[in-house]
């Protein structure tokens, strides 16, 4: 991904990449540290188009604002069988995150 921004025009001194994480929630968890860490107060996502609407969820529900970058979207040059089991699979997982955020939500009223 680092290497699409870099052709997209961002400046690689601006690229904070986390190589460490295992998974999505893994990422998520060291971008709120690096957030708090950095006092930013923002952070553009990328990702492939099919799983930036979650990696985004997931940044909401860890209290970090996050804008989408450039990124493919559609099979591209890939597999279509991969662009489309993975595009299944978090249409799958978007509604249950959403369902997180709602019950995070309620928690937090009075």
């Amino acid at each position: 991904m680092a290497e699409v921004l870099r052709r997209e025009g961002i400046a690689g001194v601006r690229l904070i990449l986390d190589e460490a994480s295992l998974n999505t929630l893994d990422n998520v968890a060291a971008t709120q540290r690096c957030v708090r860490e950095g006092g930013h107060t923002v952070v553009i996502a990328c990702s492939d188009g099919y799983h930036l609407p979650r990696i985004r969820m997931k940044l909401a529900l860890h209290g970090v604002r996050s804008l989408p970058g450039p990124v493919p979207r559609g099979p591209g040059k890939g597999a279509f069988g991969h662009w489309l089991g993975m595009s299944l699979r978090e249409g799958l997982a978007i509604p249950y995150y959403l369902l997180v955020l709602l019950a995070r939500t309620c928690r937090r009223r009075p």
